[in-house]
């Protein structure tokens, strides 16, 4: 490589990591049950393997700073382990982490849960920010359902 391809290359590099796309999943459910009660059981990671369908696991404080160690179900008989860290935890309203696959710019993702007062009870709002210049060769659209599984999943155990 000739000296003068590399300012190029590397400005490629760094543009790469700093201009990479973003796509969100946005999905959401009433569920007819006070936000405190939606709460409870959307936090208590001990139990996920009982009805989460998606996330089927989460170990961990719901602390705002700390890291959770959750492991989801990527296809039947393979599930993939990540350590997000809680971004928001304000009970009984919203739910946030944030995790990389690998390293950072990669493949980032920022998970969601919005609780919000219904005339029915709850209004969920669940979804997912992504980033990183892996999403120039993933379609993240795939996911929707996993969300809206979690979501009918979630109303289930809730009303029970």
């Amino acid at each position: 490589m000739e000296f003068r391809t590399v300012p190029f290359v590397m400005t490629l590099i760094i543009g790469g990591c700093t201009m990479t796309p973003h796509r969100e999943i946005q999905t959401e459910i009433v569920i007819n049950s006070k936000p405190s009660q939606v709460w409870e059981v959307l936090t208590n990671g001990a139990e996920y393997s009982q009805w989460n369908p998606f996330i089927t696991s989460m170990k961990g404080d719901i602390v705002v700073g700390e890291r959770i160690e959750n492991s989801m179900a990527a296809r039947p008989g393979r599930s993939v382990t990540f350590r997000p860290r809680i971004l928001v935890a304000d009970k009984n309203r919203e739910l946030r982490w944030s995790g990389s696959l690998i390293v950072p710019r990669i493949f980032d993702g920022e998970h969601y849960f919005k609780l919000e007062v219904h005339e029915l009870g709850t209004r969920l709002v669940h979804g997912e920010i992504f980033r990183g210049v892996a999403l120039w060769f993933i379609d993240v659209e795939r996911f929707s359902d996993n969300f809206s599984n979690m979501n009918e999943a979630l109303k289930t155990r809730v009303e029970r």
